[in-house]
Protein backbone atom coordinates (compact mmCIF):
# COMPACT_ATOMS: atom_id res chain seq x y z
CA UNK A 1 0.00 0.00 0.00
CA UNK A 2 1.04 3.40 -0.88
CA UNK A 3 2.03 5.86 1.75
CA UNK A 4 1.83 8.79 -0.38
CA UNK A 5 -0.44 11.80 0.42
CA UNK A 6 -3.80 11.71 -1.96
CA UNK A 7 -3.21 14.92 -4.75
CA UNK A 8 -4.64 18.24 -3.42
CA UNK A 9 -7.71 19.13 -5.66
CA UNK A 10 -6.96 20.72 -9.09
CA UNK A 11 -8.77 23.47 -9.53
CA UNK A 12 -10.30 24.26 -13.32
CA UNK A 13 -8.46 27.02 -15.13
CA UNK A 14 -9.95 26.88 -18.41
CA UNK A 15 -12.67 27.74 -19.66
CA UNK A 16 -15.03 27.58 -23.27
CA UNK A 17 -17.24 29.94 -24.23
CA UNK A 18 -19.63 28.43 -27.24
CA UNK A 19 -19.92 31.40 -29.99
CA UNK A 20 -20.87 29.56 -33.61
CA UNK A 21 -24.91 30.45 -33.17
CA UNK A 22 -26.63 32.11 -36.02
CA UNK A 23 -28.53 34.65 -33.04
CA UNK A 24 -31.50 34.68 -35.88
CA UNK A 25 -33.62 36.62 -32.33
CA UNK A 26 -31.61 39.14 -33.14
CA UNK A 27 -31.53 39.27 -37.19
CA UNK A 28 -30.69 41.98 -39.25
CA UNK A 29 -28.48 43.48 -36.59
CA UNK A 30 -26.83 40.05 -36.44
CA UNK A 31 -26.06 39.11 -39.97
CA UNK A 32 -22.81 40.85 -40.37
CA UNK A 33 -21.96 41.41 -36.49
CA UNK A 34 -22.06 38.59 -33.74
CA UNK A 35 -24.86 38.78 -31.13
CA UNK A 36 -21.54 38.55 -28.67
CA UNK A 37 -20.49 42.00 -29.97
CA UNK A 38 -23.60 43.38 -29.18
CA UNK A 39 -23.06 46.41 -26.50
CA UNK A 40 -24.60 46.55 -23.26
CA UNK A 41 -23.74 50.40 -22.73
CA UNK A 42 -20.16 50.60 -24.47
CA UNK A 43 -18.69 47.16 -23.71
CA UNK A 44 -20.31 44.05 -25.79
CA UNK A 45 -21.33 40.90 -24.06
CA UNK A 46 -18.64 38.97 -24.60
CA UNK A 47 -16.55 41.69 -22.60
CA UNK A 48 -18.41 40.72 -19.66
CA UNK A 49 -18.12 37.46 -20.02
CA UNK A 50 -14.58 36.94 -20.03
CA UNK A 51 -14.43 39.49 -17.77
CA UNK A 52 -16.15 37.65 -15.65
CA UNK A 53 -14.10 34.07 -15.98
CA UNK A 54 -10.87 36.44 -15.30
CA UNK A 55 -12.35 37.44 -11.71
CA UNK A 56 -12.54 33.83 -11.32
CA UNK A 57 -8.65 33.12 -11.83
CA UNK A 58 -9.23 31.73 -15.46
CA UNK A 59 -7.29 32.99 -17.54
CA UNK A 60 -7.12 30.67 -20.32
CA UNK A 61 -10.18 31.02 -22.65
CA UNK A 62 -11.93 29.07 -25.75
CA UNK A 63 -14.03 30.25 -28.09
CA UNK A 64 -15.81 28.03 -29.71
CA UNK A 65 -16.51 30.55 -32.91
CA UNK A 66 -18.75 29.87 -36.73
CA UNK A 67 -18.42 31.29 -40.14
CA UNK A 68 -18.28 35.57 -39.89
CA UNK A 69 -17.46 35.57 -36.18
CA UNK A 70 -13.59 36.43 -36.09
CA UNK A 71 -14.37 39.99 -34.93
CA UNK A 72 -14.77 38.36 -31.97
CA UNK A 73 -11.14 37.05 -31.72
CA UNK A 74 -10.15 40.80 -32.81
CA UNK A 75 -12.03 42.64 -29.94
CA UNK A 76 -9.01 40.85 -27.22
CA UNK A 77 -6.50 41.98 -29.74
CA UNK A 78 -4.28 45.20 -29.88
CA UNK A 79 -5.56 48.08 -31.99
CA UNK A 80 -1.47 49.84 -32.80
CA UNK A 81 -3.07 52.56 -34.92
CA UNK A 82 -5.76 53.24 -32.77
CA UNK A 83 -4.12 53.08 -29.90
CA UNK A 84 -1.65 55.59 -31.03
CA UNK A 85 -4.13 58.10 -32.19
CA UNK A 86 -5.85 57.98 -29.02
CA UNK A 87 -2.28 58.76 -27.32
CA UNK A 88 -1.81 61.68 -29.64
CA UNK A 89 -5.03 63.23 -28.68
CA UNK A 90 -4.63 62.53 -25.29
CA UNK A 91 -7.92 60.56 -24.83
CA UNK A 92 -6.17 58.47 -21.53
CA UNK A 93 -9.52 57.35 -20.54
CA UNK A 94 -10.17 55.88 -24.02
CA UNK A 95 -7.09 54.04 -24.03
CA UNK A 96 -7.16 52.33 -21.59
CA UNK A 97 -10.85 50.93 -22.22
CA UNK A 98 -9.63 49.43 -25.07
CA UNK A 99 -5.86 47.89 -23.75
CA UNK A 100 -8.60 46.40 -20.86
CA UNK A 101 -10.03 43.56 -22.73
CA UNK A 102 -5.85 42.62 -24.46
CA UNK A 103 -4.64 41.85 -21.14
CA UNK A 104 -7.83 39.61 -19.37
CA UNK A 105 -7.27 36.35 -20.64
CA UNK A 106 -4.85 34.81 -23.19
CA UNK A 107 -7.93 33.69 -25.87
CA UNK A 108 -7.71 30.64 -28.18
CA UNK A 109 -10.71 29.60 -30.95
CA UNK A 110 -11.47 26.81 -32.95
CA UNK A 111 -14.31 26.47 -35.80
CA UNK A 112 -17.61 24.99 -34.89
CA UNK A 113 -18.67 24.32 -38.87
CA UNK A 114 -22.26 23.88 -38.13
CA UNK A 115 -24.22 24.64 -35.06
CA UNK A 116 -25.29 21.11 -34.05
CA UNK A 117 -26.22 21.67 -30.20
CA UNK A 118 -24.33 22.72 -27.05
CA UNK A 119 -22.95 19.16 -26.96
CA UNK A 120 -21.88 19.46 -30.43
CA UNK A 121 -20.01 22.99 -29.56
CA UNK A 122 -18.66 21.77 -26.07
CA UNK A 123 -16.89 18.59 -27.75
CA UNK A 124 -14.68 20.75 -29.69
CA UNK A 125 -12.45 21.44 -27.08
CA UNK A 126 -11.55 18.02 -26.26
CA UNK A 127 -8.06 18.75 -27.43
CA UNK A 128 -7.69 21.96 -25.87
CA UNK A 129 -8.73 21.28 -22.27
CA UNK A 130 -7.45 17.71 -22.08
CA UNK A 131 -7.64 15.79 -19.06
CA UNK A 132 -8.73 18.71 -17.29
CA UNK A 133 -12.21 19.80 -15.76
CA UNK A 134 -12.95 23.22 -17.15
CA UNK A 135 -15.68 25.43 -17.03
CA UNK A 136 -18.30 26.63 -19.50
CA UNK A 137 -20.14 29.93 -20.09
CA UNK A 138 -22.49 30.68 -22.18
CA UNK A 139 -22.13 33.44 -24.55
CA UNK A 140 -25.46 34.97 -24.07
CA UNK A 141 -25.60 36.26 -20.41
CA UNK A 142 -23.68 37.02 -17.91
CA UNK A 143 -23.67 37.91 -13.69
CA UNK A 144 -22.28 40.34 -11.30
CA UNK A 145 -18.85 39.91 -10.69
CA UNK A 146 -19.47 40.58 -7.00
CA UNK A 147 -21.82 37.49 -6.70
CA UNK A 148 -19.27 35.10 -6.79
CA UNK A 149 -21.05 32.71 -9.01
CA UNK A 150 -18.14 31.49 -10.92
CA UNK A 151 -15.25 30.98 -7.98
CA UNK A 152 -18.32 29.02 -5.56
CA UNK A 153 -18.53 26.49 -8.71
CA UNK A 154 -15.00 25.98 -9.59
CA UNK A 155 -14.38 26.27 -5.81
CA UNK A 156 -17.42 22.69 -5.05
CA UNK A 157 -15.75 21.16 -8.23
CA UNK A 158 -11.93 21.29 -6.67
CA UNK A 159 -13.58 19.81 -3.66
CA UNK A 160 -15.82 16.48 -4.95
CA UNK A 161 -15.13 16.45 -8.65
CA UNK A 162 -17.70 15.48 -11.18
CA UNK A 163 -19.77 18.17 -12.58
CA UNK A 164 -21.20 21.31 -11.13
CA UNK A 165 -24.29 23.32 -12.56
CA UNK A 166 -25.68 26.72 -11.72
CA UNK A 167 -29.34 27.08 -10.44
CA UNK A 168 -31.55 29.40 -10.26
CA UNK A 169 -35.02 29.76 -8.81
CA UNK A 170 -37.76 30.75 -11.32
CA UNK A 171 -41.79 30.93 -11.44
CA UNK A 172 -43.41 27.14 -11.52
CA UNK A 173 -44.70 28.53 -15.07
CA UNK A 174 -41.78 28.58 -16.53
CA UNK A 175 -39.87 25.91 -16.28
CA UNK A 176 -41.31 24.56 -19.64
CA UNK A 177 -38.72 26.98 -21.14
CA UNK A 178 -35.34 25.78 -19.52
CA UNK A 179 -33.31 22.31 -18.43
CA UNK A 180 -34.41 21.62 -14.63
CA UNK A 181 -32.42 19.78 -12.00
CA UNK A 182 -34.30 17.10 -9.45
CA UNK A 183 -32.29 17.88 -6.51
CA UNK A 184 -31.59 16.53 -3.00
CA UNK A 185 -30.65 19.03 0.07
CA UNK A 186 -31.07 22.10 1.46
CA UNK A 187 -29.44 25.87 1.32
CA UNK A 188 -27.23 26.74 -2.01
CA UNK A 189 -25.09 23.42 -2.81
CA UNK A 190 -27.45 20.87 -3.37
CA UNK A 191 -26.91 17.48 -4.54
CA UNK A 192 -28.20 16.58 -8.41
CA UNK A 193 -30.40 13.97 -8.83
CA UNK A 194 -31.52 14.47 -11.94
CA UNK A 195 -31.98 16.94 -15.08
CA UNK A 196 -34.89 17.08 -17.08
CA UNK A 197 -34.55 19.49 -20.94
CA UNK A 198 -37.68 22.00 -20.90
CA UNK A 199 -40.59 19.64 -18.84
CA UNK A 200 -44.13 19.99 -18.81
CA UNK A 201 -45.18 22.45 -16.04
CA UNK A 202 -46.85 19.60 -13.91
CA UNK A 203 -43.72 17.12 -14.86
CA UNK A 204 -40.83 19.28 -13.46
CA UNK A 205 -38.67 18.38 -10.64
CA UNK A 206 -38.61 21.55 -9.33
CA UNK A 207 -38.57 25.08 -10.27
CA UNK A 208 -34.56 25.17 -10.46
CA UNK A 209 -33.61 25.55 -13.55
CA UNK A 210 -29.97 25.51 -15.16
CA UNK A 211 -28.58 28.84 -16.13
CA UNK A 212 -25.22 28.95 -18.36
CA UNK A 213 -22.99 28.29 -16.13
CA UNK A 214 -21.20 24.55 -15.96
CA UNK A 215 -17.95 22.68 -14.57
CA UNK A 216 -17.46 19.89 -16.29
CA UNK A 217 -15.14 16.68 -15.83
CA UNK A 218 -12.84 15.76 -18.77
CA UNK A 219 -15.20 12.89 -19.17
CA UNK A 220 -18.10 14.44 -20.59
CA UNK A 221 -16.21 14.16 -24.15
CA UNK A 222 -16.72 10.48 -23.91
CA UNK A 223 -20.66 11.06 -22.94
CA UNK A 224 -20.87 13.68 -25.64
CA UNK A 225 -19.44 11.04 -28.31
CA UNK A 226 -22.35 8.75 -27.00
CA UNK A 227 -25.33 10.62 -27.68
CA UNK A 228 -27.78 10.49 -29.48
CA UNK A 229 -29.54 13.97 -31.33
CA UNK A 230 -32.36 14.98 -29.34
CA UNK A 231 -34.75 17.92 -29.25
CA UNK A 232 -33.88 19.69 -32.37
CA UNK A 233 -32.25 16.86 -34.11
CA UNK A 234 -29.17 18.42 -31.65
CA UNK A 235 -26.96 17.03 -29.81
CA UNK A 236 -27.87 18.06 -26.46
CA UNK A 237 -25.41 18.80 -23.13
CA UNK A 238 -27.97 17.90 -20.59
CA UNK A 239 -27.93 14.68 -22.43
CA UNK A 240 -25.18 14.00 -22.08
CA UNK A 241 -24.48 15.17 -18.12
CA UNK A 242 -27.24 12.86 -17.45
CA UNK A 243 -25.17 9.80 -18.71
CA UNK A 244 -22.67 10.32 -16.52
CA UNK A 245 -24.70 11.08 -14.14
CA UNK A 246 -26.51 7.69 -14.45
CA UNK A 247 -23.30 6.16 -14.53
CA UNK A 248 -22.30 7.66 -11.23
CA UNK A 249 -20.54 10.91 -11.84
CA UNK A 250 -21.28 12.92 -8.65
CA UNK A 251 -23.47 16.56 -9.64
CA UNK A 252 -24.16 18.82 -7.65
CA UNK A 253 -25.66 22.58 -8.07
CA UNK A 254 -24.93 25.76 -6.57
CA UNK A 255 -28.20 28.05 -6.46
CA UNK A 256 -27.46 31.54 -7.77
CA UNK A 257 -29.48 34.16 -5.84
CA UNK A 258 -27.46 37.24 -7.45
CA UNK A 259 -28.00 39.33 -10.78
CA UNK A 260 -27.99 37.40 -14.29
CA UNK A 261 -28.44 39.38 -17.14
CA UNK A 262 -29.50 37.42 -19.86
CA UNK A 263 -29.33 38.69 -23.26
CA UNK A 264 -30.49 35.99 -25.83
CA UNK A 265 -33.30 37.39 -26.64
CA UNK A 266 -33.97 41.32 -27.46
CA UNK A 267 -36.43 41.39 -24.46
CA UNK A 268 -33.76 40.49 -22.30
CA UNK A 269 -30.61 42.28 -24.13
CA UNK A 270 -32.38 46.11 -24.13
CA UNK A 271 -33.19 45.35 -19.80
CA UNK A 272 -29.20 44.65 -19.34
CA UNK A 273 -28.35 47.56 -21.13
CA UNK A 274 -31.42 49.78 -19.55
CA UNK A 275 -29.84 48.20 -15.68
CA UNK A 276 -26.47 49.07 -15.86
CA UNK A 277 -26.74 52.15 -17.76
CA UNK A 278 -28.67 53.21 -14.63
CA UNK A 279 -26.13 52.09 -12.40
CA UNK A 280 -23.29 54.43 -14.58
CA UNK A 281 -22.63 58.01 -12.53
CA UNK A 282 -21.63 58.75 -15.46
CA UNK A 283 -24.90 58.39 -17.87
CA UNK A 284 -27.43 60.28 -15.00
CA UNK A 285 -28.41 62.13 -17.84
CA UNK A 286 -30.08 58.88 -18.81
CA UNK A 287 -31.75 57.62 -15.95
CA UNK A 288 -33.37 60.97 -15.32
CA UNK A 289 -34.97 60.65 -18.81
CA UNK A 290 -35.83 57.23 -18.26
CA UNK A 291 -37.87 58.61 -15.33
CA UNK A 292 -40.02 61.09 -16.77
CA UNK A 293 -40.30 58.53 -20.06
CA UNK A 294 -41.93 55.89 -17.69
CA UNK A 295 -43.63 58.80 -16.32
CA UNK A 296 -45.28 59.58 -19.19
CA UNK A 297 -46.02 55.93 -20.31
CA UNK A 298 -47.83 54.98 -17.11
CA UNK A 299 -50.07 58.29 -16.95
Amino acid sequence: MSNREPAPPVRPLKAVIPAAGFATRFLPATKAVPKELLPVVDRPVLQYIVEEAAAAEIRDILLVTGRGKTSMVDHFDRRPDLEARLIEKGDDERLRAILEPCDLAEIYTCRQGEPLGLGHAISYAESHVGDDSFAVLLADEFTEIGDRLLPRMLARQAETGGIVLALMEVPRDQVDRYGVAAVEGEGDILKVTGLVEKPAVDEAPSNLILIGRYVLPPTIFGAIAETKPGRGNEIQLTDAMVRLLEAGTPVHGVVFRGTRYDTGEPAGYLQAVVQLACQRDDLGAFRDWLTRFVETQIQ
